[in-house]
């Protein structure tokens, strides 16, 4: 069984994950559009498409697209899912969800009113780290689990400068200004991905951006925003807490590691850094760095990859790590590309399969909320000084 794919958007990011779609043997056409036509044209030619669309509302009209997959700017997500679950597509989104709680209730009401399959393609997911965590949580190593640690730390001057250019164009510090706790699902969904449960309320601060170079300025951006660093301190359902960072502006190399976790128990602890990792208990530290490490699948020099900064091209050439099963992917990917520590082939799998399956994704629309939720909380408590906010909670998944 297979179903056909629309790409929404043929920018850095998206190039990459159409390679995998059409590779899934679950997967046959994969058409994409893009509001430059020429890139659509361009990624078309490139990997030999079957089309491409003049418009997202082409795209949506013709019976010729089962399902999309949205790779767009990440605060248009939540409008153009709406519009892909409206015209009965399947939809798989890049992270965020959405950028308002009015917006992520909508999508979860259309999904249950549809029946569809959503799914946000979360990388930290399939962190190893996040994988290793859930794994021991499972066999309860940690005993009591009562607080955690998710950082996505990410220097603008590391990629990011050259990433909003070719994605805003001449308006892009109005864009380059996205305040960082409405992207928060690299470090809530790094936390939650291994610990089943969901913040309740948060305490949130923001550190206002001193550059000077017009990117965090109130004035310029689209999104009154002026904050590059935000911590937040979240409270969890049932007992605990965690913290995450995300941070814009930060002397830390990026390029090796962006993503890192740190979980507490009542019996055994685990710690991540850019380099090593270490498992701890009331006997010892054990170096568990290997087991996490996933190796690069493709060089950073490849072809493929000259129009992305060198900064970020960590991101899309990361291999599997030895906590990763990769038993369960398709053949067809074993020597493929993959990227964000090796979460590529096991996102893309989720959603073919849940697709095909008619079952639940692992990040379907209630999951989403829940990692991207805390973080739009969080922006607002900021913006009230680290007021303590309450946050909305849509329960789980029917039949999760």
């Amino acid at each position: 069984m297979t179903f056909s794919l629309g790409i929404v958007g043929a920018g850095q990011f998206s190039g990459q994950f159409a390679t995998l779609f059409q590779a899934h043997p679950g997967v046959g056409d994969v058409y994409v559009t893009d509001l430059l036509p020429e890139r659509a044209e361009q990624l078309a030619a490139a990997q030999g498409l079957a089309g491409t669309f003049p418009s997202y509302e082409a795209m949506l009209e013709s019976t010729a697209v089962d399902a999309v997959a949205i790779f767009t700017q990440r605060w248009t997500h939540g409008p153009l899912v709406l519009q892909g679950l409206g015209a009965g597509k399947h939809v798989y989104s890049a992270v965020p969800m959405a950028i308002t709680t009015e917006e992520i209730a909508s999508i979860i009401d259309a999904v249950r009113a549809t029946g569809l399959t959503y799914m946000m393609g979360e990388t930290s997911q399939y962190n190893p780290a996040t994988v290793h965590a859930r794994n021991q949580i499972a066999e309860g190593a940690f005993g009591r689990l009562f607080y955690a640690e998710g950082d996505y730390v990410h220097d603008m001057d590391l990629g990011f400068y050259d990433a909003y250019q070719y994605s805003g164009g001449e308006n892009w510090k109005a864009t380059a200004s996205y305040p960082p706790l409405l992207y928060p699902t690299h470090s809530v969904g790094g936390v939650l991905g291994a610990w089943r449960t969901h913040a309740v309320s948060v305490s949130a601060i923001g550190v206002v951006d001193e550059r000077g170079d017009g990117v965090f300025d109130k004035e310029v951006s689209q999104f009154g925003n002026d904050f590059s660093n935000a911590t937040a301190l979240f409270e969890v359902a049932g007992g605990g807490s965690f913290r995450t960072n995300e941070f814009r502006r930060v002397g830390y190399p990026s390029h090796i590691r962006e993503s890192r976790f740190r979980f507490f128990g009542t019996e055994a602890s685990m710690e991540q850094l850019a380099t090593f990792a270490l498992w701890q208990d009331k006997n010892g530290v054990k170096d568990i760095s290997e087991l996490l490490e996933p190796k690069p699948t493709m060089s950073p020099d490849d072809p493929s990859l000259q129009h992305i900064a060198p900064e970020l091209r960590a991101a899309f050439t990361s291999g599997s790590a030895p906590v990763h099963d990769r038993a369960r992917l398709p053949r067809e990917f074993d020597q493929l590309h993959n990227g964000h520590e090796g979460s590529h082939h096991f996102l893309v799998d989720d959603f073919v399969t849940a697709v095909n399956t008619r079952t639940l994704p692992s990040v379907n629309a209630w999951v989403a909320a829940r990692y991207t939720l805390p973080g739009i909380i969080a922006h607002e408590s900021a913006r009230q000084g680290g007021a303590r906010l309450e946050i909305p909670d849509f329960g789980d998944a029917p039949g999760a």
